[in-house]
This record gives structure tokens, C-alpha cells and sequence, in this order.
């Protein structure tokens, strides 16, 4: 544990005015607060407070910051109590420190109800002081770093809050390196094997290359310094965990991964960042789609910089960063940097954020969210996802999150072009509304009087902006069909159990999902934001649980008119728990697929033949096919031995077919009887644990008729 002489002077090298009385008087509160107490590791307690300030320190963040850390937890864990705080360190620091001690009693991984409420309030502190968020993160930071000292269960939960909450909101504040750090931590517990792995195969390659990152170090400054350029270049291999989930988004093994590598070049100005990006591409050449220019197009966050990637040395890809100075100050500290310190005064750095605004902008669009679950998936996409750069005809930027499309692109102009959109085109060439959009590219909406959103529309759009608005306005057209349609799912659920919808029945039960009343039950019931399993259980559980009967197969569907029948498409074979929507053919009733299933593209211009569906609540009989594709060894017994598994998750094997024999390995399609999602689920986790199954994956066969 470093003293308080040791973390005046950390301060003192980016703050030389420092008011070093007061942080030698809090070191001495908290050390003395805690005087007694010790970790899981066996370290006195107050080791962890003092990390932290030195963590804060590495952002250079002002004395206020420093002093709450070390006090972050006397409120919580000792016998001092704000007024004591407020009377030894004055209102700001009490603030600050009793905001921590809010956020640390905040259960951010509980049930969603809860958790939505927390989120609230930890928005609400963001709001009031982001510099309790920065406590907050390198209080996590700490403890992360020494998680080994506590019980595995209690490692394993922190570690998925971590990953899950406080790493993706460390990226989104723009402080990338403690993003990085947070979820390699967070892997090394969740995935250790896999994480050792990486690191061995690392390990394996340095030995036969040699050190790479100085060889291509060499050669960037070698061109740089061609162009006149005076560059500080800075190379580094990835986090395990950043090279494991392009492997998982990839589909690719580690040899196969060719971007492991990072690389950052600081100039002088602007301009050099330009100039900078010419000489690199002069000397190797550029991956397509793999440049983006966040100079000309900041984040939300503040965070400047040119990114690229180049087949380097011997063909290897490598990502290249350039930057000025003041530019990499902001993506090291991003909206931290508000508070930054340099030579004693407060850092005057251009592009350092306004943390109101970035705040005010970052939660505008939650206050809409008219449920626990609609504000959750709020947080989560404006939260949680990097960011794509879009332009309208007239050249006017529009920012989305990854995985939008033309539809989250026209209800971010307006709520009204939304509604009436009927279709788009991208970079002049008509497109599927479900279309994911990419940086850079220009998109244009078409628009017709009288179009109203669908319902199908729900599961194309990403941002919670479109999602509210669509949901709005599919409640206000059709409340009433909705209402009558919810009536009636009412009535047969409940006689289901030997029950009546009454009014007085349905009020209650509205009352506890908190809904206003049971007009609003019924049209979220009709319009299958709310499911009538979920109404009779909130009142009659144990009955709910005791039907234990199996849905017709024949009325597996809700939403077909009077003496409309289905089936399912083969091409994408939808099971009961999947999101679907229906078509329309004439003398062969509605033809039901999933939601993302690609032969739909051809009915996008036919919006009459679309039915909005969606599975009958409850246990499904094991008849719907689902076609799995093997890889198995070939080896005596293996395919019985895999026959067996099937059967004993309770599904049968309707069909057999081998793609490929040969000496080492068989691969094969089965057709397997299913229940529902679930099912397959289980199936698919039995059949990929067994030593001798290569792969498995869901076979969707386009090419076969609907």
C-alpha cells in the first residue's frame, strides 16, 4: 500500500498546485475510519481505497475525485456518517462520497424490475455528478484486479455485472483501456480455458515470428518519417477477451485471425492525422470496409481519432489509430477528461465532452419508455452499442447505434417519416427494411400517404426511439381491435383453468404487472406484448402450473382469422418460442417463417400478404422437424451412440441424410421432432458436448421451397 506522501506526489505530477493538506488529512479520515478492517485477501482494508485514488490519478482527475476515494466507503463500512463528512471535507466531497456509497448498495443484477429501477437511480447520479461513476468504475477496476481472493460463486457474479454493466459503460464514457482491462478481468474468471488458450497460441506465434509489434513499430516510423512527419507511434497486441469475441463474431479460429494486432500513431495536428493516413496507405494497402474517420465525425463521447486497416508486414492485418495529442487524451479519459489537470490547472482540452450534455444526451430518449422493460432494452441500445455514421440525401449526419436500419434511420429524422415509410434505398440501390447500415453509407427514405407501421416492425428496428414510437402507434390504431382480439385470448386462457375473465379478475391483474387499467391489459394482451399465460398466472399460479396439456398442433398459432390454416416454411422451419410472422397463398393458407428468415425479402413489396403471428402460450407436442447439420467422427458406435442422445432429450430422429463420408468424419443432416426453441436448445448443448461431435449447427436450407 503506497503512503500519503507516495500519492501526493502521483497528483503533483499532473497538479503541482494540489492542495496536499487536504489529501493527507483524508488519507489519515480513512485510514483511521477503517482502522480494524481487512479484505478477503488478508491486506488491511484501507489498501483498496488507496489503490483506488491511484488509479484516479492516471487520469489526472481533480483533488475532490482523489479525496472521495479514499473515503468511498466510510459511510458504508465504518462509524462515520455524511454529517461527519460533510463537517471534515465540506458539501461537495459528502455529496460525492454518500453518491458512491448509493451506487455500491445499487443491485444492478437483479430481477428486471429491480434492475430497472437502479438504473434509473444510477442515471440519476450520472446526471448530478459523473464524477461518482468514475469512483465507481476504479473502485471496480480494483477489485477485479485482486477477485481471486473471494469465493468462486462470488467471483462469477461479479464478474458477469462487470461484463455485463460497468465494462460496456466504461466504453460508452469513452475510457476504451479501462473498457479492455474490465472485461479481460471479467474473462479470466467467467472463461478461464478459453482465456489460457488464447495466451498459449500467443505465446506460440512470438516464438515463430519473432516480436512483431517492434518489426511493423519500425516500419511505420520508417514511412512516417519519409513523409516529414514527427509521430510518437505506440504498437500492442489485443486483450484476450477483444481477440476471443472476434473469433466468436467471426466464426473463425485463432490462426485464422489476422487483426491481433493494434497500432497508434500521435501527431502533431489535424492535418498530420491526414497526411499520416496517406503514407500508410501509400506503403501497404488498405482492407476495404475497414475505415472509419472519427475526426470528421466525433463520437458522442468526444473521442477523435482515424482508424484503418492495413495488410502489413508478411500480409498481416493490422488496425491503425491517428491521432493528435489532445485527441488521445480524450479517448484515454474520454468525458473524463472534462476534469483533467494539467500543470496545475484545470486541462483546456477542445474536445473534452461536457459531461451535463453527454449525460442529457444519453438519456434523453429513456424518459419515453412507458414500461420496466421497454426502459431496460433503452439503456441497453443507447447504453451498450458502438456507433454508425449515416447520411441523408441532403448530406446530413445521422448517428445509430450498431446493427440499425433504414427504419431507425427514418424515425431518427422524425416519428412521422417512420410511420410512413414503405421502403429505402442505400446508397441508391433499393433495400429490405431490415437492412443493417454501415458507416458512411447514404440513405434515402421512401415514404406513402395512409402507411401505418406493422407489427413485424418491432423486430427489424434496433434503437429504443423506434421501437417507442412503433409500439405507440400500433396502440393507438389498433387499441380497439386490440382490446376485443385480448378479450378473447382472456376468455380462453382463463377457462383453461376453470376460470372467468371477469372485470374485477382482470382488474387485479392488471393492477400487479402495473398496467393504468384493464382496458390497457387487453391491449397489450391483443397486440402480444403480454401473453394470457402470463395474466391467468399472476393470479392463479398453482393452476397454471398443475395444466400440464398439450397445445393442438393444429391451433399452435394465435392471430389466424376464422378457419385459416398453417404450416410451417422449410426453408427456416420456425419452432413454438421464436419470433414469426406469416405470408399469405391463396389455396394454401398463411405459411409461417421466423423473423430474420431471408426468403421473406420477396414478399417486402406485398405488405398485404404479411400476418402478424405469434406462438399459443404453453406445452408444445414434439412435432415440429427442425434439421440439424453434423460433423461426427467416423468411428464404431459414434452415430448411435448420438441416436441415443437425441433420444434421451425426448425427441425423435424423422430423417437421416449424409452430405460427406469420409475416413476421419462423417457429415450429416438429421431431422429431429421438436418441441419448441427450448427443445433444440437442449438437444444442440447434449449433441456439442460429446467428445466425438466436430460441429453442429441449425440447417437452413434457402434453397428448398416454402
Amino acid at each position: 500500500m503506497i503512503d500519503a506522501s507516495d500519492l501526493i506526489a502521483l497528483v503533483r505530477t499532473y497538479n503541482p498546485k494540489t492542495d496536499a493538506a487536504l489529501i493527507g488529512k483524508a488519507y489519515a479520515y480513512g485510514q483511521r475510519m477503517h482502522d480494524g478492517q481487512f479484505r478477503h485477501s488478508g491486506e488491511p482494508y484501507f489498501s483498496h481505497p488507496v489503490a483506488v485514488a491511484a488509479i484516479l490519478t492516471e487520469m489526472k482527475l481533480d483533488d475532490a475525485t482523489i479525496v472521495t476515494a479514499l473515503l468511498h466507503d466510510t459511510i458504508e463500512d465504518t462509524r462515520s456518517t455524511y454529517s461527519d463528512v460533510k463537517f471534515e471535507f465540506g458539501v461537495e466531497i459528502a455529496e460525492l462520497v454518500d453518491g458512491v456509497t448509493k451506487l455500491t448498495n445499487l443491485q444492478l443484477s437483479s430481477t428486471e424490475s429491480k434492475q430497472a429501477e437502479n438504473f434509473r437511480k444510477l442515471f440519476m447520479a450520472m446526471s448530478k455528478d459523473l464524477r461518482v461513476i468514475l469512483v465507481k468504475l476504479a473502485d471496480r477496476l480494483h477489485n477485479m484486479r485482486t477477485i481471486r481472493s473471494m469465493r468462486p460463486e462470488k467471483q462469477a457474479q461479479k464478474a458477469r455485472e462487470t461484463m455485463d454493466i460497468f465494462a460496456p459503460l466504461a466504453g460508452r464514457m469513452g475510457m476504451q483501456w479501462m473498457r479492455e482491462e474490465l472485461e479481460d478481468l471479467a474473462f479470466r474468471v467467467l472463461n478461464p480455458e478459453a482465456r489460457a488458450s488464447i495466451i498459449r497460441r500467443f505465446i506460440t506465434l512470438q516464438r515463430e515470428t519473432g516480436d512483431v509489434i517492434q518489426k511493423i513499430t519500425a516500419d511505420i516510423e520508417l514511412e512516417l518519417e519519409k513523409a516529414g512527419l514527427q509521430a510518437e507511434v505506440i504498437g500492442r497486441a489485443k486483450k484476450p477477451y477483444s481477440i476471443w469475441r472476434k473469433m466468436q463474431e467471426k466464426e473463425q479460429g485463432f490462426s485464422r485471425l489476422s487483426d491481433i494486432y493494434g497500432f497508434r500513431i500521435i501527431v502533431g495536428t489535424e492535418a498530420d492525422c491526414y497526411a499520416a493516413l496517406g503514407a500508410i496507405h501509400q506503403r501497404w494497402r488498405a482492407v476495404p470496409g475497414r475505415f472509419k474517420d472519427y475526426i470528421s465525425q466525433p463520437k458522442s463521447n468526444g473521442y477523435r481519432s482515424i482508424h484503418t486497416t492495413v495488410s502489413g508486414r508478411d500480409g498481416k492485418r493490422v488496425e491503425v489509430q491517428i491521432r493528435t495529442r489532445e485527441m488521445h487524451e480524450v479517448a484515454e479519459t474520454g468525458v473524463a477528461a472534462h476534469w483533467s489537470y494539467r500543470d496545475g490547472v484545470r486541462s483546456e482540452n477542445r474536445f473534452a465532452v461536457d459531461p451535463a450534455r453527454w449525460i442529457s444526451t444519453l438519456t434523453e430518449r429513456f424518459e419515453v419508455a412507458e414500461t420496466n422493460d421497454e426502459f431496460l432494452e433503452h439503456v441497453k441500445l443507447e447504453m451498450y452499442q458502438d456507433q454508425v455514421f449515416c447520411f441523408t440525401p441532403k448530406g446530413e449526419v445521422v448517428k445509430l447505434p450498431r446493427g440499425a436500419t433504414p427504419l431507425d434511420f427514418a424515425y431518427a429524422i422524425h416519428t412521422r417519416i417512420g410511420d410512413s415509410c414503405v421502403g429505402a434505398k442505400v446508397d441508391t440501390i433499393r433495400v429490405p427494411l431490415w437492412t443493417r447500415l454501415k458507416n458512411g453509407q447514404s440513405v434515402e427514405i421512401l415514404t406513402a400517404e395512409g402507411q401505418r407501421p406493422q407489427a413485424t416492425w418491432i423486430d427489424i428496428v434496433a434503437t429504443g426511439r423506434a421501437k417507442a414510437a412503433i409500439r405507440r402507434s400500433l396502440r393507438e390504431e389498433d387499441r380497439e381491435r386490440f382490446i376485443k382480439l385480448g378479450r378473447e385470448l382472456a376468455r380462453v386462457a382463463f377457462e383453461h383453468v376453470g376460470k372467468k375473465p371477469t372485470d374485477k379478475a382482470l382488474g387485479t391483474a392488471a393492477r400487479h404487472l402495473g398496467l393504468e387499467d384493464t382496458e390497457e391489459l387487453l391491449a397489450r394482451l391483443g397486440s402480444a406484448e403480454l401473453t394470457a399465460r402470463e395474466v391467468v398466472n399472476t393470479l392463479y399460479p398453482e393452476l397454471v402450473a398443475k395444466k400440464g396439456d398439450e397445445i393442438d398442433a393444429a391451433r399452435a398459432v394465435v392471430g389466424l382469422e376464422p378457419g385459416q390454416t398453417f404450416s410451417r416454411a422449410n426453408c427456416c422451419q420456425p419452432l413454438p418460442g421464436e419470433r414469426i410472422v406469416g405470408i399469405t397463398y391463396r389455396g394454401r393458407g398463411v405459411m409461417i417463417h421466423t423473423i430474420d428468415c431471408r426468403a421473406l425479402q420477396e414478399f417486402e413489396d406485398q405488405p398485404k400478404r404479411w400476418v402478424d403471428l405469434h406462438w399459443h402460450s404453453g406445452n408444445h407436442p414434439a412435432v415440429h422437424a427442425v434439421s440439424l447439420d453434423l460433423t461426427i467422427a467416423n468411428d464404431a458406435g459414434v452415430l448411435g451412440r448420438i441416436c441415443t442422445l437425441i433420444g434421451e432429450q425426448r425427441a425423435n430422429i424423422s430423417n437421416l441424410q449424409f452430405l460427406d463420408r469420409k475416413p476421419d468424419f462423417y457429415r450429416l443432416i438429421v431431422d429431429v421432432d421438436l418441441r419448441d426453441v427450448e427443445h433444440l436448445h437442449s438437444v444442440m448443448l447434449a449433441l456439442e458436448a460429446d467428445s466425438d461431435v466436430a460441429s453442429i449447427s441449425r440447417h437452413r436450407d434457402l434453397g428448398r421451397k416454402p
